[in-house]
């Protein structure tokens, strides 16, 4: 039953981030600017704590991400699915990937 959700998913352009992909695509982009900048501190041999802070303030970002997409998934995605009778299979899926993302 689950299975037949996801391959409607796969067919359909429509995800619950759409709206937001502009603004998502904005964010990533400035995120893997950060990393480079990493990337170069390293290079230039910059104080430790430095790039630690740097690491911290990607990882913040990347959080931030996550959870918009989470919201979004649960906006867009998981009523979608509850209006199909799949509530189960994707609140089970989205718990997972939960705790993939609290790792």
């Amino acid at each position: 039953m689950y299975r037949g959700f996801m391959e409607r998913e796969k067919q359909s352009p429509s995800r619950g981030y759409s709206a937001t992909k502009e603004q998502l695509g904005g964010r990533l982009r400035r995120i893997e600017g950060q990393v480079r900048g990493v990337g170069a501190m390293v290079e230039d041999d910059r104080y430790c704590i430095d790039v630690l802070t740097q690491i911290s303030a990607i990882q913040a970002a990347l959080n931030k991400v996550a959870l918009g997409l989470l919201d979004d998934h649960v906006r867009h995605c998981m009523h979608r699915g509850a209006l199909d009778g799949e509530s189960e299979a994707m609140a089970e899926e989205m718990m997972a990937a939960v705790g993939r993302l609290m790792r």
